[in-house]
């Protein structure tokens, strides 16, 4: 059965936050490093996508958590894994690495689980983030004109990216946590060459992410304008994720229920960030809030984000289950 005849039958659920995981570890340098990295010259604590290589039992234990948990898709550990984004860290050779082996590791994890469960498959899902460069947006304030990056830098990095986590195994893209819509617009181009050139193709995600109480992304959209900036690509899905908490994100994926002709998305934030940027949202408060738009049947994949664990997860699946998906037949035409 495809995740398309599934979706039509079930909510899934994806799973919750990598770093906030990875946190719960204790790690040092070393552990960034790990052997492969050990005469690296520049720092690279923090560089979580680059324990796929240096750490994979600390990825590998966390796919399994959320499994357990009962997520259906789990995120590759790759937010970072771009040239652009690397480029930080000096890395920009590792990225292939980086990725290929992010799939391996959450591909083995999902089998793993399917295996046990073959009535309920698990699927991997390629996570490719924002990069740290906006194609929309100056940096210089006093230079309105100029981009730290291009259309075609953004592509080609993309498109390196899609080819190591679909070479690695993965069943879907994910498009995540779109800032800037020139961005996806830019990774959906080097996606569909890659699908050009190798003749395989995965389904693809895509997730935008509200900045603010205006109800827009950073580059200005309302969720309106972001679906109509790219129902145009053959996607799988389309939805939001990041920033605000569920109860924030009701009304904006309202909007995306009624008019989109994709599936759609949900993976909100355990609530707003406190004074120390941390999450304090309970798993069982989350679950509560994310029910209301279960009920409005508004939504086809749901999971977390940033301060999400697999108690998380787990809350949010046992509420997932009660309920119906939204039924692309019932989209307004009006």
């Amino acid at each position: 059965m495809t995740i398309q005849e599934i979706l039509s039958k079930r909510i899934l659920v994806l799973d919750g936050a990598m770093g906030t995981m990875i946190q719960r570890h204790t790690l040092t340098e070393d552990d960034f490093r790990g052997e492969a990295f050990r005469d690296h010259k520049y720092p690279l604590k923090g560089n979580n996508d680059l324990l796929s290589i240096t750490r994979p039992d600390i990825i590998k234990d966390i796919h399994r958590q959320y499994f357990e948990a009962g997520a259906d898709i789990a995120e590759t550990n790759t937010f970072s894994g771009t040239k652009i984004a690397q480029a930080d860290y000096h890395l920009e050779d590792a990225v292939y690495e980086i990725n290929y082996q992010s799939a391996k590791i959450a591909r083995e994890a999902a089998d793993e689980f399917t295996a046990a469960e073959p009535d309920k498959p698990r699927f991997v899902a390629g996570a490719m983030g924002p990069t740290n460069k906006t194609a929309s947006i100056s940096p210089d304030v006093n230079n309105p004109g100029y981009r730290g990056v291009s259309f075609d830098e953004l592509a080609m990095a993309y498109k390196e990216q899609a080819k190591a986590l679909v070479d690695g195994g993965v069943d879907l893209l994910l498009v995540e946590t779109v800032f800037d819509t020139l961005n996806a617009k830019a990774a959906l181009f080097g996606i569909s060459e890659l699908f050009e050139e190798t003749g395989k193709k995965v389904p693809v995600m895509v997730s935008g992410t509200i900045t603010d109480a205006s109800g827009r992304t950073l580059s200005g959209q309302t969720t309106q304008a972001f679906l109509i900036s790219l129902e145009h690509m053959p996607l799988l899905s389309i939805g939001l994720n990041c920033a605000l908490g569920a109860k924030d994100l009701r009304q904006y994926l309202q909007v995306l229920a009624k008019d989109s002709h994709f599936f759609v998305s949900a993976h909100p934030n355990a609530g707003l960030p406190n004074e120390f940027g941390e999450y304090d949202e309970s798993p069982e408060a989350m679950a509560a809030q994310i029910e209301v738009f279960l009920k409005e049947g508004l939504i086809n994949i749901i999971g977390g984000c940033c301060g999400t664990t697999p108690e998380h997860i787990k809350a949010i699946a046992e509420v997932a289950a009660k309920y119906e998906p939204r039924k692309l037949a019932e989209l307004q035409t009006d």
